[in-house]
């Protein structure tokens, strides 16, 4: 049985390849995420087609401009029936609530679901080096945290985080705030840095609420087989 915990990541840049990997994973796997690279590439045709097979969405763009320019660019996409979208928490508090308020006016008016809308905090590939290149005085994780909890009093509904910071976020912002965390590796995979990897159950503990997961199921001899094992690796968190 498929866990929507689990969003394997469309890493790719045409629909052959999307059809196949979801093909292979068939019922095990109900939710995808479709990210910049995905959808420049072939458009909404891809969401279009994933619902078509039954399957949930993280429509990952991460929207950044002014509140008025994100909330429309959000309705917008929620017409193509994706289940999470988000933008940058940098955008700041305006943006964010701007942007839950229009989003969940325009789904009643339309009389249809509204979608989870989540932030990105801190991009997962900044180091400490580079934030203080940035000009930031403050503490990486603690600037997370502040950006989370903005997040949580905009209106939204969670955000995307590092596995290490997870923990952090759940204690801050509570239960139901959703913690989308992305670098998360099979028990045993052979790994450069461990500094900022997790295994799924790890993540899982730490606070995480989803996992993103792309390259360890996409690109496996056996992709069906490596979705079951990270499947059954989640439990024991």
């Amino acid at each position: 049985m498929a866990d929507n915990r689990l969003i394997v990541a469309l890493d790719f840049h045409n629909m052959d390849d999307v059809k196949k990997i979801v093909n292979q994973l068939g019922d095990d796997v109900n939710y995808y995420k479709v990210g910049m690279e995905l959808f420049y590439s072939v458009g909404a045709g891809v969401v279009e087609w994933l619902k078509t097979q039954n399957k949930n969405i993280f429509l990952d763009l991460k929207l950044h401009d002014i509140p008025n320019t994100v909330a429309g660019g959000l309705c917008s996409l929620m017409n193509l029936g994706a289940n999470i979208l988000n933008i940058h928490a940098g955008g700041g508090y305006t943006m964010m609530k701007t942007a839950a308020e229009r989003l969940k006016i325009e789904a009643e008016k339309q009389n249809i679901k509204r979608p989870k809308l989540i932030a990105v905090t801190v991009l997962t590939s900044i180091n400490q080096d580079d934030w203080q290149g940035l000009g930031y005085q403050s503490q990486m994780k603690e600037q997370v945290v502040k950006l989370a909890a903005l997040a949580k009093n905009a209106g939204l509904d969670g955000v995307v985080a590092s596995p290490q910071e997870a923990k952090m976020i759940k204690e801050a912002c509570g239960d139901d705030f959703l913690i989308i965390t992305p670098g998360i590796r099979p028990a045993g995979a052979a790994i450069n840095d461990q500094s900022r990897i997790s295994t799924p159950a790890q993540a899982l503990k730490n606070g995480a609420t989803h996992l993103v997961i792309g390259r360890p199921i996409i690109a496996a001899d056996n992709p069906r087989e490596a979705a079951l094992k990270i499947i059954e690796e989640m439990k024991s968190a």
